[in-house]
């Protein structure tokens, strides 16, 4: 039972932050809802390159948390409350 309400928590808080990613993302062009888009990047500004010869392995990880990314984990988390 635990197990289950993990993944849908997970689930929801996924969704939350990529709807919320687009949502921020369109509203950009619009002056009064422009501060959806408002948000920090962090990360790995260039990937770190690992050559050992024979195999290349590449890293690199960038995470942008925007207002409406946040607002959407805020509304997912509210569904799950009531799921």
């Amino acid at each position: 039972m635990g197990n289950r309400n993990f993944w849908i928590l997970l689930l929801l808080l996924l969704t939350g932050i990529v709807l919320g990613g687009f949502l921020g993302s369109l509203a950009e062009g619009v002056s009064w809802l422009s501060w959806l888009n408002f948000g920090q990047s962090f990360g790995l500004d260039e990937p770190l390159v690992l050559n050992l010869g024979v195999l290349v392995i590449t890293f690199g990880l960038s995470m942008k948390i925007s207002m409406a990314g946040i607002l959407g984990v805020a509304v997912a988390l509210l569904i799950y409350r009531y799921i």
